[in-house]
């Protein structure tokens, strides 16, 4: 992955979450933000039409929860599955469970460091699994 950019499709109803991630990846030799999402609707939309190697989606949004998003993208029976992180407030063990259950590699909380969620989204660009719920 050295010389191979990873992109990134960012996706929180939150404006200042999105823009906060994303400028903490955007400085990331390597990774590329490609598209931001404001609900789970327009991220499925998005992630389809971009094709990016990393979803990094919140889980509580308005129209399509995070946890659809992810079974959307990467769920049992997707033909070309995609790397998903999602990420959340709330340190929830089912929140994980389902998560992983419906397709994800990994799982974040909002509180993270800034390299805990640059050191997820590389995880998920190689198709390793990633977890640091506390």
């Amino acid at each position: 992955m050295a010389d191979t950019r990873i992109t990134v499709v960012i996706a929180d109803d939150q404006q200042l979450v999105r823009t906060g991630f994303s400028l903490i990846l955007g400085a990331q030799p390597g990774i590329d933000v490609v598209g931001e999402a404001a609900d789970g609707v327009e991220c499925v939309e998005l992630a389809r039409r971009l094709r990016p190697d990393v979803v990094l989606t919140d889980i509580r949004m308005p129209r399509l929860d995070g946890l659809d998003v992810v079974r959307q993208l990467a769920g049992p029976g997707v033909v070309d599955p995609m790397n998903v992180v999602l990420i959340t407030t709330f340190d929830q063990d089912d929140y994980v469970r389902t998560g992983l259950r419906n397709g994800a590699c990994g799982f974040l909380l909002k509180d993270a460091s800034p390299g805990l969620l640059v050191e997820a989204v590389q995880a998920a660009a190689r198709g390793t699994r990633w977890c640091r719920p506390r």
